[in-house]
Formats: C-alpha cells, structure tokens, sequence
C-alpha cells in the first residue's frame, strides 16, 4: 500500500518522494490514491487563495495564480492530456488516425488554441471567484480525480499500451472502485458542508461531463488512453469551477 501511495505521487504529481521499484503487487492500488493528489491541490488552492483575497491580492493576479497552481504541483501531466486530445479531434480522422496523434510529440495548431482558451476561460473564472467559493472549488480537484480513475478501470481501453492500460490491468478493480467511491463521497460531503448549492451545480456539472467523457471515448476513439482521462479531468475541474461561480451570481 506504501509503495502504491508513493507510485501513485510519483505519477500524477510533482511532489518529491522516495524512488521505488514498480512491481505488479503495489500497482494494484495506485488508483486508489490517485485523489490524494487532488487532496493536496485542494489545500494549496484553500490556502493560497484565503491569504490572497486576506491581502487584497485580487483580480487577474489572484487568479492567474490560481490557474497555475495545479498545473505547478502536477507537472502539467493532466494538460498534457488536454493537449493530444485537442490534436486528435482536430485531425477529423477515423480511430485509428486520432489514436496516432495523440502519440505524435509535436503539438499541433489547433491544440495551441485550445490551450489558450482554456486558460483565459480559467482566468476568467477565478477573476470571480469569492472566499466561499474557493473550499468548494477545492473540493472539485479530488472529485476529478475519483471520477477520472473510476473511467480509468471501469472503461474499455483503447489500446494494450500505455499508463492507464497498464494500470487497468494489474489493478485491483474492486478495490479500486470501492476506493475511488468512497473519495468521491467524502470530497461531495465536504464541498456540500460548506455550501449545498454550490455543490449541487458542482456535482450536475461534474456529472455532464463525465457523460461526455464516455461518449467520446467510446465514440471517438474506441475506448480510453491515459491522454484522454487527463483531458476529461481537466474539462472537468474548469466546469466545476464555472458551475460554482455561476451559482454565485445567480
């Protein structure tokens, strides 16, 4: 279990931890700690964000940072995802021509501008951003996580190569699943114990996406790559955000 906590740190995050040999046994519950890592973002998303608006650091510095936060503690692994996603499904190929560009190293054009537009759009969100939305928000990055494994082990995959294949495979999926549920539960009680509306909107949003998230994958690429849940989790994060701030001004 210590070994599958450190993989899974060592993977989804930027965190410094020991060095450890990855051995079939401790990959089968790397997902289960996957959301651990979202725990973590929440708690420098909490903090950072209450001792900025504490300082009257607002505006678009306040949420340039808060932007960037997660991209910091992860490394960019996730966005990565967003990046040969957005590649793929500008190519307007079939299955087969999406799933080789996602493997191509170069960035294309158009996953330039989705780029771009995806952090103005999370600018744009954090600029409205007030004290009690930040907990809730801080909730969401463990939410994606716990909804990103569960597609990660319950999904077909689309290929027999590749993280998420791999650990699909050696995992635990009982364990994994049951895991991953209880993370979910416990991050939708604690963003509902601050405020139930804003975590209501965050949940719906949540869940429009993970619909779409399935339907992509099935339908674009004939199942799941590790690229594809890094883009649903960050599709994700950034609709629950909006979601939240937009219970606000309502």
């Amino acid at each position: 279990m210590i070994q599958s906590l450190i993989t899974a740190l060592s993977i989804y995050s930027r965190i410094p931890v020991p060095r450890v040999k990855w051995r079939d046994e401790s990959l089968k519950y790397v997902m289960c700690f996957f959301p651990l890592v979202g725990v973590i973002i929440g708690a420098v998303i909490y903090v950072s964000g209450a001792l900025m608006l504490k300082y009257n650091v607002g505006g678009i510095m306040f949420a340039a940072v808060m932007s960037v936060i997660p991209l910091i503690i992860t490394g960019g692994i996730h966005m990565d995802g967003f990046i040969d996603t957005a590649d793929a499904l500008s190519s307007y190929g079939d299955k087969e021509k999406r799933l080789e560009v996602m493997k191509d190293p170069h960035v294309g054009a158009f996953a330039i501008i989705w780029t771009c537009v995806y952090f103005m759009l999370s600018i744009g969100i954090w600029s409205m951003a007030e004290l009690w939305d930040i907990p809730v928000i801080a909730a969401g990055f463990v939410i994606s996580r716990a909804l990103s494994g569960f597609s990660a082990v319950c999904f077909k995959c689309a290929k027999n190569s590749g993280l998420v294949y791999m650990f699909a495979d050696a995992a635990n999926k009982r364990v994994a699943r049951a895991a991953l549920l209880i993370w979910l539960i416990i991050a939708a009680a604690v963003s509902a114990a601050f405020d139930y509306k804003r975590a209501a909107a965050m949940a719906a949003a949540a869940a429009v996406v993970f619909i779409w998230h399935y339907y992509n994958c099935r339908k674009n690429f004939g199942g799941i790559t590790g690229d594809l849940a890094g883009c649903f989790l960050q599709v994700c994060e950034l609709a629950m955000a909006a979601a939240v701030i937009l219970v606000q001004e309502v």
